[in-house]
């Protein structure tokens, strides 16, 4: 929630995460997963650094989305993870004021 314009709300039951409408995080059925936007060009690549930590099934492997396994991934990645999906979904002018505030010692925490 402390990136800007996030709407929390329900997806599939789900705890979810939106920016201006668009779905970019949700809890998984399992609870101890995130579904993640993800540019599909960086998927792969981010599945061969943590093979442990992050994975797809059949259900998403067309998609632009990332598993996410909490207890396998630090809260660094984690955190990396979030601030991409939101980048890819959030409107320019969002994505523009926060790469302001980032370069004026604005931190997400």
């Amino acid at each position: 929630m402390a990136l800007p314009g996030v709407q929390e709300g329900l997806s599939y039951g789900t705890p979810g995460f939106r920016v201006k409408g668009k779905l970019f995080l949700r809890l998984w059925e399992d609870g101890e997963t995130l579904v993640a936007r993800v540019d599909p060009d960086e998927r792969p690549f981010l599945l061969a650094e943590n093979p442990s930590g992050l994975y797809l099934t059949d259900h998403y492997r067309n998609a632009p989305w990332i598993l996410v396994r909490l207890s396998a991934v630090s809260s660094e990645e984690l955190k990396e993870q979030i601030v991409e999906a939101w980048l890819l979904s959030a409107p320019r002018i969002l994505v523009e004021a926060y790469a302001a505030e980032r370069k004026h010692g604005g931190a997400i925490r």
